[in-house]
């Protein structure tokens, strides 16, 4: 990164104070993640903005991660995609969220050193309150039956279950890996799990397991023991209608298991159909009735319950593959971080957090949920952006780091 001394030297006063506005505007972003998808993306743009001022200012070069490579080529191949749809102007719309990743240059500029923690204990802090709120929602104002779920803030409870899952990662990963604030997190992270657990939401469930069970075993093998103690205490503890919705998960009569069994037949024969483009992004709803397996119990479907099946039906297997490109840069990047001692922690989450992503991945389309993509854009980046030096002090960052 360069950056022209003239300048810096002569804006210092502004410079600092357009740093401390675009580190508050992504601590306010980072907070609403969990809370209001609209408020979140105003906030988004409003950082978008600030990040590219200062850039400018400050004459600074773009300096991207590694991840940025792989998600560039997504980007590229989707626009093919789109040209090439079914219906463009439609898959051009739903391709807005390809600009959700500009959080990852973002956040890597803006969250660097200490700043990346706090924004991590954010995190945990809203997810905190997000969890005891959906608590009682199931205890308090009957959400607790398969029609009317927990979903916090939130407009659909898989986006909230996702959402804590993916806090889960970052919470326990500082149990085990933090240095500081382990206490709190010890205290809120039993909130946290109950409230994922009220959500009926099988999929974050085995997410959330292979997180945390993929952590334990980087912290020490022998610790895998607690998590059939944590199964035991669930199938005790928890009421009939949870428990019953855990013994579905291997039944294969289950209506909602079928289905998902037919929606994979049905998205291999649109990828042979469209092996290079898909059929465009947001066009497997509308082709879904041409491609309906005889096993179906849904006559429609908007997405096929399946992070590479989906992606690879929707947008062809070039996509499929920049995508999976992705995730191999991701896990060998936070690898590289776990191995620093100021960012293993945050790196532990990010590992988790991806760990928990493809296994959920595997019955859910969770990498298309607005919220869940920009939640986890923001931790797999944190490790990198903590390696990271400051370049201006911030009297709010100074502040706020007391929290992390």
């Amino acid at each position: 990164m360069t950056t022209n001394p003239t300048v810096a030297t002569s804006q210092t006063p502004s410079v600092s104070r357009l740093e401390t506005a675009a580190l508050v505007a992504l601590l306010l972003f980072v907070a609403s993640v969990q809370w209001s998808i609209a408020i979140s993306q105003i906030l988004l743009t409003v950082v978008v903005i600030l990040w590219l001022v200062i850039l400018l200012v400050k004459q600074e070069s773009l300096d991207l991660p590694p991840i940025c490579l792989p998600l560039l080529a997504y980007v590229l191949l989707t626009m093919v995609s789109v040209a090439t749809s079914i219906d463009p102007i439609v898959s051009l719309i739903d391709s807005k969220e390809v600009l959700l990743f500009l959080i990852v240059p973002v956040v890597y500029r803006l969250a660097r050193g200490h700043r990346a923690t706090t924004l991590a204990s954010v995190i945990i802090s809203v997810g905190s309150v997000a969890a005891l709120y959906g608590i009682v929602q199931y205890g308090i104002l009957e959400y607790d039956q398969l029609g009317q779920r927990p979903q916090g803030s939130m407009g659909h409870y898989m986006t909230y279950s996702g959402l804590l899952m993916l806090v889960i990662s970052l919470a326990t990963a500082r149990l085990l890996f933090g240095t500081r604030g382990r206490l709190w997190v010890s205290l809120v992270l039993p909130a946290l799990l109950v409230a994922l657990a009220l959500t009926f939401t099988r999929s974050a469930w085995v997410g959330a397991c292979c997180g945390v069970g993929f952590l334990l075993i980087l912290k020490d093998l022998r610790l895998l023991a607690i998590l059939p103690v944590i199964t035991a205490i669930f199938f005790i503890l928890a009421p009939a209608e949870l428990t019953n919705r855990a013994y579905s998960i291997f039944d294969l009569q289950d209506p909602t298991n079928r289905d998902r069994f037919a929606m994979a037949r049905a998205g291999i024969r649109m990828i042979k159909d469209y092996p290079l483009t898909g059929v465009g992004p947001d066009m497997v709803q509308a082709t879904y009735a041409d491609y309906r397996d005889e096993g179906a119990v849904n006559q429609v479907n908007p997405h096929l319950h399946n992070v590479p099946l989906h992606i690879a039906a929707e947008r062809g297997l070039p996509t499929l593959g920049a995508w999976l490109w992705f995730i191999v840069v991701a896990f060998r990047q936070l690898i590289q971080q776990f191995r620093k001692p100021q960012s293993l922690a945050l790196a532990a989450g990010g590992l988790a957090a991806i760990t928990s992503m493809l296994t959920a991945g595997m019955f859910e389309y969770n990498f298309g949920d607005s919220e869940f993509l920009m939640l986890l854009l923001v931790i797999l980046i944190l490790p990198a952006a903590a390696s990271q030096e400051t370049t201006e002090s911030s009297g709010v960052s100074n502040n706020l780091n007391v929290i992390s």
